[in-house]
């Protein structure tokens, strides 16, 4: 843990890669056993030594044996192989057939409208196949000039609704303004109103100033009993 990856390398030593092949090979059978052991599998494991020396290591699951587990190898990888060869042909069989039929397609529309549009139509034609021909592009031509009459309805329809949309838009922004502008006027009528009804004090008339009035209050302070 920890150590990072570790690059492997090949023992350049004889002695040290033997033992090292003892050892390891020892720990890998014993791995094997315990597989065998806890997840009751069946398996099998060989290892030969790659100098040539004819050291080997090997273990097989007690409840089966080499051959058993050869057949049973040659078995599954047998089946695997013929089936993907079998998947792979059907499939390249059905790519085939659907290549040709669509060719078949192309090749019959590309006839049909070499014929409607009258370039495929031989020098000697009989009369009555022209006028079934003309016939033919006369029923299309409706079609193409009654979709063409439905499309410019609609687009019409869509116009008017559009047009009515905003008719309604600006009436109702004209009101709102009308509307604040009443408000407005109120507003101001109602300040000039308040203004004109305001009390006009006394002492802001003639500069404040009343000789009568003060010298009918002293004479009537003279003459008090």
């Amino acid at each position: 843990m920890g150590r990072g990856r570790v690059e492997i390398r090949r023992i350049a030593n004889d002695v040290s890669r033997r033992a090292t092949f003892g050892k390891r090979s020892a720990g890998l059978l014993k791995k094997a056993r315990e597989l065998a052991v806890l997840c009751d599998v069946d398996l099998g494991v060989l290892v030969f030594d790659g100098a040539g020396s004819g050291r080997h290591a090997h273990y097989c699951s007690p409840n089966t044996s080499w051959t058993e587990l050869m057949q049973r190898y040659d078995s599954i990888t047998n089946d695997q192989l013929q089936g993907n060869e079998g998947t792979n042909h059907h499939d390249h069989q059905q790519l085939l057939t659907d290549i040709a039929r669509l060719r078949r397609e192309r090749d019959h529309l590309e006839a049909t409208l070499q014929r409607h549009t009258g370039e495929d139509l031989p020098s000697g034609a009989a009369a009555a196949e022209l006028r079934d021909l003309e016939q033919r592009l006369e029923c299309a031509l409706d079609k193409v000039r009654e979709m063409k009459d439905k499309l410019m309805e609609e687009q019409l329809d869509e116009s008017h609704n559009r047009m009515h949309i905003l008719e309604e838009q600006n009436s109702f922004l004209r009101h709102m303004m009308s509307e604040e502008g009443r408000q407005r006027a109120a507003v101001e009528a109602s300040a000039v109103v308040a203004e004109l009804m305001a009390p006009i004090q006394p002492a802001t008339l003639f500069g404040g100033f009343f000789p009568e009035v003060e010298e009918e209050a002293v004479t009537s302070l003279r003459l008090w009993p």
